[in-house]
Order: structure tokens, then sequence, then C-alpha cells
């Protein structure tokens, strides 16, 4: 194995990313029967107004895990007690500099089977309001441009499967590579 190279692209790259506070946090894909997905219309920063997967901030100086905070947010925002096997982690997004304030790294997870909607027991709290929406109109939602662009594409392809994307939010429009895809074999 070669030693680092501080010449490298990837060294010069990180040498002029921005120094940034960085957040860690989870996003959840909950599906019904019905193949909806549970999304929040968001009341609060980041992104107010606009739609996203249920989710939060990892309390990572309490040593929560990322399953821990899926299953956290999971009943804290739609009321419902999951177990480790009802979720998956089907993706991780690394974005480098979003809106200029935060580096981020998301885990995302998926509901394993889909849940019973009707469990769902508050549809409305202080960070939003909750909505089961039909797969086919969440491109016509208000989204994130990174959620839009590349989040819910590749969370749709990888249903079942698992990838890995980087966002860098320092170059206008944002940049992205994905750099593991594993695509679910059969769905």
């Amino acid at each position: 194995m070669a030693p680092f190279d501080p010449t490298s692209p990837l060294a010069q790259h990180l040498a002029t990313a921005p120094e940034l506070p960085f957040k860690i946090a989870v996003l959840v894909y909950l599906y019904d029967h019905a193949d909806r997905l549970l999304m929040l219309r968001r009341a609060k920063p980041p992104n107010p107004s606009m739609y996203s997967p249920i989710g939060g901030k990892i309390e990572f100086h309490q040593g929560e895990s990322p399953h821990e905070c899926a299953l956290r947010e999971i009943s804290e925002e739609a009321g419902l007690t999951l177990d480790y096997h009802d979720i998956r982690l089907m993706g991780v997004v690394s974005e480098r500099a979003y809106q200029g304030q935060h580096h981020w790294m998301i885990f995302l997870f998926e509901s394993v089977t889909p849940v019973d909607a009707t469990h769902v027991t508050r549809m409305h709290f202080d960070e939003g309001q909750l909505e089961w929406i039909p797969l086919d109109r969440i491109a016509d939602l208000a989204l994130p441009d990174t959620d839009r662009r590349v989040m819910w594409p590749n969370a749709q392809k990888h249903r079942g499967g698992f990838f890995m994307v980087q966002i860098d939010c320092t170059k206008t429009p944002f940049d992205f590579r994905l750099v593991e895809s594993a695509p679910a074999l059969t769905r």
C-alpha cells in the first residue's frame, strides 16, 4: 500500500475544503402497504416548507449509534415502536458545506417490511406535518435540491440494496459522486 500522497487530487481537494462544523444524522424511508412514503413537511430549518423523510441528528455525545437514532426518531416523529430487524441501513451520504454552514454525514435507513399507516400516531408536531405520499408524487414535492437530484433517486434505485454518495456543495451547482452502488438483486 502506497503512503498518502499530499500532492494527489484528493489531498488537494481536501486542502481547499472549508472548515465547518460537522453534523451526523439519519433519514428514515418508511413505506406503507400501499407503497407510499412517510414524508415530513418541515416547519423548521433546515429547509422549512420542504419535504424530507423523517429523521434527525445522532446524539453522538451520548454514544448513540445510527440504528439507535433511527429507531428513536421513528418513535419521536411517527409514534411507531420498531426494532432493529424492522429497519436496515441502505445508504450513506456525505455532504460537504451544505448551504455553506455545515458538513453532514447522513445514514439512510428503510423499513424492511411495510408499516401499517394507521399505526402512525403523530401526524403533526413541532417539526412539521407528516404525510403519506405516493411514490409517483415525490418528484412533484418541494424537495431540497440534494434530495431531488441525489438522495431520492438513489434511495429508489437501491431499495433493498446499498449506496454511498459524496455531495460537494462548495460548487455551484453542487457536484456528487456515487462511490458505492449495490442495487437489490430482486424486489
